[in-house]
């Protein structure tokens, strides 16, 4: 019987491990991709519409706020019908609205189907979901950091080729109100091509798809139990809640860049709309290896030590952060606002990727609840974030005080830390995967 892969071999896709790894970094690339897609193209938005400050920062809201419930929602799905099926269905409907946001005539409109797109950010869990089944535990933190960090890549690309595309089609005679329309049709097109390339080559686990392995009476390990007893296993365990808060104060913070950082360059340092993609495209875009440099020293730690080194490193990555963050919000002009974003963004993608290489050990009973849940964090603390600056009304001095959050957060990671029993399981579950 096949069994999860103990090795990241990345220039095959022979087997149904790497299949998995590969195509799964794909969908969310493209999830991400249109997610953000309209982030970078919301300076010529805001003109057409003639959005306020505060409709603007209910957009940003709205970009997020759907996804908490999709992701609570989607990882018990995974335990029941599969990661294949979920995601396929995910990139099916989630093209809808990100179609749809092309055909918005006003600011309400838009704001419907940007809600909806939000949809397309529970990705992320069916991402890490599909990894943790396919990889052993020496590797498990690699391959989810990896994969999640090359899929977020697609928000940072997003920024940069967003703009590109938007003006590729100006150039071929259209408007400009009419370019962005049409540029934003490009992703929700992917998302469909995606969908069925994930279902046809991909399957839920080493041993084949959970619908044919509970027919033929095989346990599953992701999938015993699936929707409400997943759900309500993980809810009642606190380490769960503890990395919630935190992936709140990591991925939280990542959402909230990517929905300001182009506007907000364009407003407070005066660069052109390419000018202002190029610059927040490059925090995206230490995705390509930072979430996945964060879980390769997660499962090296592990190695030398024990699963408590998990932990530990999630909170000095954490603090990291924050101060990083806090430089971001004093630079002063726009090259120390790239370089500290750059430095905070190291740090903000390294914590990610820390924080689902403890996943997989929290509840291997329910990793679908326990992937959502805390998933679900990351936008919750997007959507608080979003309401602190709606509050607020000042960009700069929010991020001040998400800077001091994030640090004192650090503590929940801490807060964290495995039983003798369970650090003495890990140990054993790698010696018989070595």
């Amino acid at each position: 019987m096949a069994s999860k892969a103990t090795s990241i071999k990345l220039f095959s896709i022979s087997t149904p491990q790497m299949r998995a790894f590969h195509l799964t970094w794909m969908a969310f690339f493209v999830c991400f991709f249109a997610w953000f897609a309209c982030a970078p193209l919301m300076p010529v938005i805001k003109g057409e519409f003639g959005l306020s400050v505060a409709q603007i920062a209910n957009i940003n809201i709205a970009a997020v706020a759907i996804t908490i419930l999709v992701r609570l929602i989607v990882g018990p799905l995974c335990d029941h019908f599969g990661p294949r099926k979920a995601y396929t269905g995910l990139l099916l409907l989630g093209s809808i609205p990100v179609i749809g946001v092309a055909f918005a005539q006003s600011y309400e409109s838009f704001l419907f189907f940007r809600l909806g797109i939000g949809a397309a950010g529970a990705s992320f869990v069916i991402t890490q979901y599909h990894t943790s089944v396919m990889f052993a535990p020496k590797v498990v933190g690699t391959a989810n950091a990896a994969a999640a960090g090359w899929g977020n890549a697609g928000g940072g690309v997003a920024q940069a080729v967003m703009p590109l595309l938007m003006t590729a089609m100006i150039m071929l005679g259209v408007s400009e109100g009419f370019g962005w329309r049409a540029a934003l049709i490009v992703p929700g097109i992917l998302m469909i091509i995606m969908a069925g390339v994930y279902y046809r080559y991909t399957q839920d686990c080493p041993q084949g798809n959970y619908s044919e392995l509970r027919a033929a009476g095989i346990a599953i390990e992701g999938g015993k139990k699936g929707g409400w007893d997943s759900f309500k296993l993980a809810a009642a365990n606190y380490r769960v809640w503890l990395l919630f808060i935190t992936y709140g104060a990591c991925f939280g913070i990542e959402i909230f860049i990517h929905n300001i950082a182009a506007i907000y360059y364009v407003d407070h340092f005066k660069l052109t709309l390419g000018q202002a993609g190029m610059a927040a495209g490059s925090f995206g875009l230490l995705a390509l290896f930072a979430r996945a440099l964060g879980g390769w020293v997660s499962d090296k730690f592990a190695a030398k030590g024990n699963l408590n080194n998990r932990v530990t490193l999630l909170f000095v990555l954490m603090l990291g952060e924050g101060a990083g963050l806090l430089m971001f919000a004093h630079a002063g002009t726009a090259a120390l606002a790239i370089g500290a974003m750059l430095v905070f963004g190291l740090f903000t993608h390294m914590a990610c990727g820390a924080t689902y290489a403890v996943v997989p050990f929290v509840d291997k009973r329910a990793l679908g609840g326990v992937a959502g849940i805390i998933g679900a964090g990351g936008n919750v603390g997007a959507v608080a974030a979003g309401f602190l600056m709606k509050g607020l009304g000042d960009t700069q001095q929010t991020l001040s005080i998400l800077g001091i959050v994030v640090a004192v957060t650090a503590l929940c990671a801490l807060a964290a830390r495995f039983s003798s029993a369970a650090i003495e399981e890990s140990a054993i579950a790698n010696k018989l995967a070595a």
